[in-house]
C-alpha cells in the first residue's frame, strides 16, 4: 500500500514516504493514515477534509493523500456530494471477524446458563459476511430433545428464530443479500414470500425477541434474541429450542427471560446501551 507522507519543503521522497518515526518506532506514514481513521470515528463517524487536518496536526494536502489510499483500500470513503469522509466497509468486515473469534469466547457462560435453567438446545450465531452461522451450542439436558442443527451455515435464516432475531435488524438489501439462495419452504408454516418475511421481522423488531414456530422441523418452537455492538448494530444471535410438547407457557416465557437478559449482558459487554426496562427482566445466572 502505497501512502504519501507529509510534505517537506514541498516535496517528500521514497525514503521518506515510508520512513520509521526515530522518536517511537514504526512507519511513520502509517500512523499518519491510521490517526486520519481515529479522527474519523472521533468525529462520530464523519468528518471534513479541514477538520481531520485540525484533529490529526496534518496539512490538509496530507490529509488528502492519505484519505485517497485508504479509500482506495475499503477503509474510508466520501459522502457522494458532500465534503466529508467515513470510515469505509471494510471495517465491518474486520469487525465480523473478530466478533467470529470472539463472540462464542464471551457468549459460553451465558450459554451454559440458559442451558442450565431451562434443559434445552442453545444455539449462538453471529453474521459472517453475507451468511449467518451457528458459531456454538449447547444441546438440551432433556432426554427428548430437538436436532435444530449444528454448528456451521445456517441453510434457514427465514425459518428460524435465530435467523429472524439476525435478519430484522439489518437494512433490507443486506436481507436480500443473505436470503439470495431464496426462501426454501420447510414446513407448512415456513414463509417462502419476503413481503410476508419483512412484516413479520417488524414484528420482531418491535416484541425484541423472534419465534420460529414449526418453520423449520415439524413439532419443534424455538426463541431468539439478537446480541448488539456500541454503535446499536446486530451482531449475533442466540435462540433456544424446544419440542411442542414442553413449550407451556409458563417455560416459553421463562426461557424468553433467560435468553432477554444474557443477550442484552452481552450487548452492553460489547458496549450497548442498556435497554430501558431491561433491569426488570431475570438475570441469567452465570455458572462458576
Amino acid at each position: 500500500m502505497e501512502i504519501a507522507a507529509v510534505e517537506t519543503n514541498g516535496a517528500s521522497s521514497q525514503s521518506d514516504r515510508y520512513a520509521a518515526d526515530p522518536a517511537q518506532g514504526g512507519v511513520r506514514s502509517v500512523k499518519r493514515a491510521l490517526s486520519l481513521v481515529n479522527a474519523i470515528a472521533e468525529a462520530g463517524g464523519e468528518a471534513a477534509l479541514t477538520d481531520l487536518s485540525a484533529r490529526t496536526s496534518l496539512p490538509v494536502s496530507t490529509c488528502h493523500h492519505l484519505l485517497k489510499t485508504l479509500i482506495e483500500c475499503g477503509y474510508a470513503a466520501q459522502v457522494p456530494g458532500r465534503k466529508l469522509y467515513v470510515l469505509g466497509t471494510r471495517f465491518i468486515q474486520l469487525s465480523h471477524a473478530c466478533v467470529n473469534s470472539d463472540l462464542p469466547r464471551r457468549a459460553q457462560p451465558f450459554l451454559e446458563a440458559i442451558s442450565e435453567a431451562t434443559g434445552e438446545t442453545v444455539h449462538l450465531a453471529a453474521l459472517q459476511g453475507s451468511a449467518i452461522a451457528t458459531v456454538a451450542l449447547r444441546e438440551a439436558r432433556h432426554a427428548i430433545r430437538v436436532d435444530a442443527g449444528g454448528v456451521g451455515k445456517l441453510e434457514a435464516p427465514h425459518a428460524t428464530s435465530i435467523g429472524k432475531a439476525i435478519l430484522a435488524w439489518l437494512p433490507e438489501n443486506e436481507i436480500r443479500r443473505v436470503l439470495a439462495a431464496g426462501m426454501t419452504r420447510f414446513t407448512e408454516h415456513t414463509m417462502t414470500a419476503l413481503p410476508e418475511l419483512i412484516e413479520a421481522l417488524r414484528q420482531v423488531r418491535r416484541e425484541g425477541v423472534a419465534f420460529d414456530r414449526e418453520e423449520f422441523i415439524p413439532g419443534v418452537i424455538c426463541i431468539g434474541a439478537p446480541i448488539r455492538d456500541q454503535a446499536g448494530a446486530v451482531i449475533g444471535a442466540i435462540s433456544a429450542s424446544m419440542p411442542k410438547m414442553r413449550a407451556t407457557d409458563e417455560h416459553m416465557a421463562m426461557t424468553r427471560a433467560e435468553i432477554l437478559s444474557a443477550t442484552r449482558a452481552l450487548s452492553e459487554d460489547y458496549g450497548a446501551a442498556p435497554e430501558a426496562g431491561s433491569e426488570q427482566t431475570t438475570k441469567t445466572t452465570i455458572p462458576n
